[in-house]
């Protein structure tokens, strides 16, 4: 066989052997209610979310005080088509599972989930930069 065949075999069964992984979560993302940006980056071997932005500025308040430099998502690692970890509510600071998945690449679903995941809400995020 020629070579440049046989190369190019070699290349595809690379590429199509190894399994896709998602999109990283990457960049600040509006939450669905416009009220909070949340800046998603490389955290400690996972993904950290931290509020950089609430509706109302200094006046607005979780439930320990001004929620701006708050980590809100931790702990979020790779996980089948998406993301998953740990989701901070800054309004009642409860913590609830979380699942991420990029669903475009200027949209993001979260799901926060209560009792091993059996029940969760959901939300669409925007990229926001």
């Amino acid at each position: 066989m020629n070579r440049s065949i046989i190369t190019a075999l070699a290349f595809c069964l690379a590429v199509f052997a190894t399994p896709a992984l998602a999109a990283e979560p990457l960049g600040t993302w509006l939450s669905e209610s416009g009220d909070t940006k949340v800046e998603i980056a490389p955290g400690g071997g996972s993904f950290v979310g931290t509020v950089v932005w609430v509706k109302g500025g200094d006046a607005a308040s979780d439930c320990m005080g001004n929620p701006v430099g708050m980590k809100m998502i931790y702990d979020v690692k790779p996980s089948g088509k998406g993301f998953k970890g740990k989701l901070k509510n800054y309004k009642d600071c409860k913590t609830y599972t979380g699942k991420l998945e990029l669903v475009s690449p200027d949209k993001l679903k979260l799901a926060g989930c209560v009792m091993g995941g059996l029940f969760c809400k959901n939300q669409l995020w925007t990229k926001a930069d």
